[in-house]
């Protein structure tokens, strides 16, 4: 069954492409000025509202270089959003490698291999400390010099050749060797989201009351670490900030126990005894 959620992720992941593209190749504009230039790092909307990457602009801080005002505001803006709408939210609904991911874990379902090699999630947050590390002793911003996303992006739009051998060692890596690999265990993009997303305002909220516990949440999800019902129950929702907000648990869940909803109407199962489900 296609999830509504996956094909709005698909749809949204593709616009954001494609308006990178369009404004690229076919000169959309807006106001007089591109409708979105540059990249997923830094861009900006119709040369007005700066978008910073908040990973990005850290390794750059790191480095020891200044750092213009328009690209700290940019990175504000995109703290902003994400800390609204949930940190690895990016890693779902925008970042390029999450459809290969998804591909690889699909073929691993479909060919019923192995879960493979276990790695610990910690690893993407030492990644993150390395890419800092290196930015500090090398004066580059590392993990931009190799990061997959940015260069999936630049083949999607400009078509460079060399790209594709990195996303597909990534693709096989998360098909032979570990479930979710990349994505889930060392992406250093998606540690930093992880970190923002728990403060994160838009939640899946969880009624534990009619909750039967069938598993199905868990064998749909990328992250089933953050599906710990009993203290899902104990908050009223997915707390953990490593949630991707992909929405595949709520598609299945066959009594509608899960839901998207703002933090604040979340219910906690105790305090919501006398009326057991989420308002939403």
């Amino acid at each position: 069954m296609i999830g509504r959620y996956l094909i709005s992720r698909r749809a949204i992941q593709a616009a954001v492409i494609l308006l990178f593209f369009g404004s690229a190749h076919w000169g959309w504009n807006l106001a007089g000025a591109p409708l979105l230039r540059g990249n997923l790092s830094a861009s900006q909307v119709a040369g007005v509202v700066p978008l910073a990457d908040p990973f990005a602009v850290l390794q750059i801080l790191a480095t020891g270089h200044a750092l213009e005002s328009r690209a700290l505001l940019g990175a504000a803006c995109v703290l902003l959003f994400w800390g609204i709408v949930g940190g690895r939210s990016f890693c779902a609904w925008v970042c390029p490698m999450n459809p290969v991911s998804d591909l690889a874990g699909w073929l691993r379902r479909r060919l019923a291999l192995d879960r493979g090699a276990s790695l610990d999630r910690r690893l993407r947050l030492w990644m993150l400390a390395l890419s800092l590390a290196l930015s500090a002793m090398t004066g580059v911003a590392a993990f931009e010099w190799i990061s997959p996303i940015g260069m999936l992006q630049r083949a999607l739009i400009f078509g460079l050749g060399a790209a594709w051998v990195a996303v597909g060692a990534l693709f096989l890596f998360d098909l032979l060797l570990a479930r979710q690999g990349w994505c889930g265990h060392l992406c250093p993009l998606g540690a930093c989201y992880g970190l923002v997303g728990r403060v994160a305002q838009v939640r899946v909220a969880f009624d534990a009351a009619s909750c039967t516990h069938c598993g199905q949440c868990h064998e749909v999800c990328a992250e089933p670490h953050v599906l710990n019902l009993k203290e899902a129950a104990n908050a009223g929702m997915v707390a953990s900030g490593d949630c991707t907000n992909c929405g595949r648990c709520i598609t299945v869940c066959p009594e509608t126990s899960l839901a998207f909803a703002w933090r604040h109407r979340c219910v906690p199962a105790l305090a919501g005894a006398s009326n057991p489900h989420p308002r939403r």
